[in-house]
């Protein structure tokens, strides 16, 4: 009778032993990502798409970071700051034995060039003399866009592991920026070995090593084994960074067991992947937002009536109701309603034919008749705003036609389409594009999509006095409670003029092996492997 007893009690043991096991980290193994488009460049001062951003995620690192799950700051490549009375000079102290990829040190010159060089006049100072930075190739569009040669007045290496930056002005969000893509810190040595290929061949301090990029198809990173953060991850040996452009593709490869997460899935896939036992879906409300835009340069779109006869026509609750298939709600306001800031006090433009026919009246073109065929620019791949950009093209010219407007489709690889939708050409009137949030901040939506007089790489290229000073008075308010009313008089501001008409905000549902461990969506679309791990 004691020695049943005693076997029970070693098999109870075992069994709570084992559970403990089964969820403690495990090292090793490749874990294969398939997105649904290949990275545009991998040089983070110059890239703004998630699918570049997605691989500098796991290979770079900022001065701060966003905590899990949230946009909360906490230390980064800074151990810790400070911020003066006046709220112009910030203070940042290093951590001390970091590395880059390359071997070379991380440390206050390092910070100095990697901010350093995306500002137009270099007022920079390096311990090391000999330290310089090289012309640049083109303008950093995130830089650009957020003002931020208006805002950064000076840099400083003060010593080895003390950095100073000096505002122009006061900037609210300025910390929470330095949390973001564009102010990761590179080696450079790296860059001034082959300035025109670093962004093929990265080099940071993060949990993952560059390896190598078959264009369209893959990119692999490896562990850094010299790591300076011991107290977790990375536990992976590989990370692969597949290119699956079709989204049932792509959920197959999932099924089969080809890859181990799956990026935007059809919504039809998602009841299918709640029933397989082999797979988990991973979900979180999305910090994002899809747009539709006019081009601002085009003459043809200065009339307010016409802007609004599009907003009218087109059904934008058929689109999420059919497209995004209950993965996501009609947009009002171009910030998602979790934000603050919103403006929930804002009557949305109904979908109403008959009043679009009669703003198009008002336009000068009845019945659509005198309008030129229009052109509709429709994303290739799949983003959390929008998981089929052709799809959501097709309904919208229909709806169009519907009140008499002729248009077409239009669409290009990813790469090219971000490329000549920002220079606005005369053969584009009006163009999908959307937005995941880079730090919990209004302004990086408002200022940094829609404010054209603050610079042309704003997309949208909107140009209003009135918008444009509002959104300086948001950066440089300190009180949020202040800042929130400001930007929902911005709101009401892009709803009465029509500057651009809001889509949908999406919910964030990747499914998954049930083998991948610690796997988190983040609000910023960060995709984070340095903790995952495979069972």
């Amino acid at each position: 009778m004691m020695k049943k007893s005693g076997i029970c009690l070693i098999a109870l043991i075992f069994l709570f032993t084992g559970a403990a096991f089964a969820g403690s980290p495990q090292k090793g193994g490749t874990l294969v990502f398939g997105r649904g488009g290949d990275s545009v460049g991998l040089d983070p001062a110059y890239e703004t798409d998630g699918n570049s951003f997605m691989v500098c995620d796991n290979v770079y690192e900022a001065l701060v970071a966003y905590a899990d799950e949230s946009t909360n700051l906490e230390p980064g490549l800074a151990e810790s700051w400070k911020i003066s009375d006046d709220g112009k000079k910030y203070t940042f102290h290093l951590r001390k034995g970091v590395k880059f990829h390359d071997g070379t040190p991380f440390n206050a010159d390092a910070v100095v060039f990697s901010i350093g060089r995306m500002m137009k006049e270099r007022n920079v100072k390096f311990l090391d003399p000999k330290m310089k930075i090289p012309p640049q190739e083109r303008p950093p569009e995130y830089w650009v866009s957020m003002e931020m040669d208006d805002t950064i007045g000076s840099i400083e290496a003060v010593d080895e592991y003390t950095v100073v930056f000096n505002l122009k002005r006061v900037e609210a969000p300025f910390l929470a920026n330095m949390g973001m893509d564009f102010a990761d810190i590179i080696s450079p040595t790296a860059f001034l070995e082959n300035p025109k290929e670093f962004l093929r061949n990265p080099v940071g301090t993060g949990p993952f090593k560059f390896v190598k990029w078959v264009k369209d198809d893959r990119i692999i990173l490896e562990k850094n084994k010299n790591y300076w953060d011991k107290s977790g991850g990375p536990y992976l040996d590989k990370v692969v960074f597949r290119c699956i452009p079709e989204n049932s593709v792509r959920f197959l490869e999932l099924k089969t067991g080809n890859i181990h997460i799956c990026q935007f899935p059809n919504a039809a896939d998602i009841p299918m992947a709640k029933k397989d036992p082999n797979l988990k879906l991973i979900s979180q409300p999305g910090m994002n937002i899809g747009y539709l835009s006019f081009n601002h340069t085009k003459p043809l779109w200065e009339d307010v009536h016409l802007r609004r006869a599009i907003a009218y026509a087109i059904d934008r609750k058929a689109i999420v109701d059919n497209i995004y298939q209950g993965m996501g709600q009609v947009a009002k306001n171009p910030i998602p309603p979790t934000m603050w800031g919103y403006n929930d006090d804002i009557e949305d433009y109904p979908h109403d034919p008959e009043l679009a026919k009669k703003e198009l009246k008002k336009a000068g073109y009845p019945d659509g008749k005198g309008l030129p065929e229009i052109t509709l620019w429709s994303m290739p791949v799949p983003r959390p705003y929008n998981p089929e950009g052709l799809k959501v093209g097709v309904a919208m010219i229909s709806d169009l036609s519907k009140i008499g407007v002729k248009a077409r489709i239009v669409s290009y690889d990813w790469g090219t389409y971000l490329k000549r939708q920002r220079e606005q050409p005369e053969d584009m009137d009006l163009f999908q594009l959307g937005w995941t949030g880079d730090n919990g901040d209004p302004d990086n939506f408002l200022a940094v999509l829609f404010d054209g007089l603050a610079s042309p790489s704003v997309r949208t290229q909107w140009k209003n006095e009135k918008y444009h000073d509002l959104m300086l008075k948001g950066k440089q308010t300190v009180d949020q409670a202040k800042r929130a009313q400001i930007y929902k008089q911005a709101l009401k501001l892009i709803h009465d003029e029509v500057a651009v008409i809001s889509v949908a905000h999406s919910t964030v549902i990747w499914p998954a092996l049930n083998n991948v461990a610690n796997f988190k969506l983040h609000p910023t679309a960060s995709v984070r492997m340095k903790n995952v791990w495979l069972e």
